[in-house]
């Protein structure tokens, strides 16, 4: 299955906006299936050999729950969201297999919306056991202003980091410590957002996509030098 891109799939999240019931997405599933699900199946594929390039330990799996994330909203666990259907489509592509929460594992992401694209490495929020472990890396001097650097040079290269989560320093850290307000991040990622339009021609996503993922290759592999910290505690 040849990756073609996206077309069709805007107006579908569109309409989904506007008719967000479990009854009219079964009745167009087959417009779903045509420029959504089959098309991601193929981006995983393509972006997957892409990545392998860069990474060869990345795990693509064309298929719902793994690469693929379903599109009814779990309305038990959303909050205050109660739609049951999403308008938007995200992809993740995680390092190191499937075993554990996908959400925990440092992976190139990306959704997207009729509003954006969004594309991000590394993990949006860390679950404890990630959390201790990023703490326990930033503990040391050197990697912490490593990190604290190389966050810098993305930013400067238009790329953004998620905002912080806390607001005090947590216990082995104070504000004479040089990159300290690392310590007050909640997960470790960064981001940027393109025009959802991107999406339509398949070269020029793959082409922009593996450009972002190379620069932002130095965070991934910290994150997932991370991750292997907490897999060890």
């Amino acid at each position: 299955m040849e990756f073609e891109g996206f077309k069709g799939a805007i107006p579908f999240l569109e309409a989904i906006r506007k008719n967000n019931t479990k009854e009219f997405f079964e009745a167009n599933r087959d417009v779903y299936e045509k420029v959504i699900l089959n098309p991601s199946k193929a981006f995983v594929l393509e972006m997957g050999e892409h990545l392998m390039a860069l990474e060869p330990h990345v795990t693509p799996e064309p298929k719902i729950n793994k690469s693929l994330f379903k599109m009814y909203r779990d309305i038990r666990r959303m909050g205050a969201n109660k739609e049951p259907m999403k308008s938007k489509v995200g992809i993740i592509i995680p390092q190191d297999g499937w075993d554990g929460c996908r959400l925990q594992k440092s992976s190139f992401y990306m959704h997207f919306s009729p509003d954006e694209l969004f594309v991000s490495v590394g993990v949006r929020w860390f679950n404890k056991p990630m959390l201790d472990a990023y703490r326990e890396y930033i503990r040391d001097d050197r990697r912490r202003v490593e990190l604290d650097s190389l966050l810098k040079r993305l930013n400067s290269m238009g790329y953004l980091t998620i905002e912080k989560g806390y607001k005090r320093y947590p216990k082995g850290f104070s504000e004479d410590m040089l990159g300290v307000d690392l310590s007050l991040q909640k997960g470790m990622a960064t981001y940027k957002i393109l025009p959802a339009d991107t999406i339509e021609d398949a070269e020029l996503l793959i082409n922009t996509l593996y450009k972002i993922y190379e620069d932002m290759l130095p965070l991934q592999r910290i994150v997932y030098e991370i991750s292997q910290r907490a897999k060890e505690d």
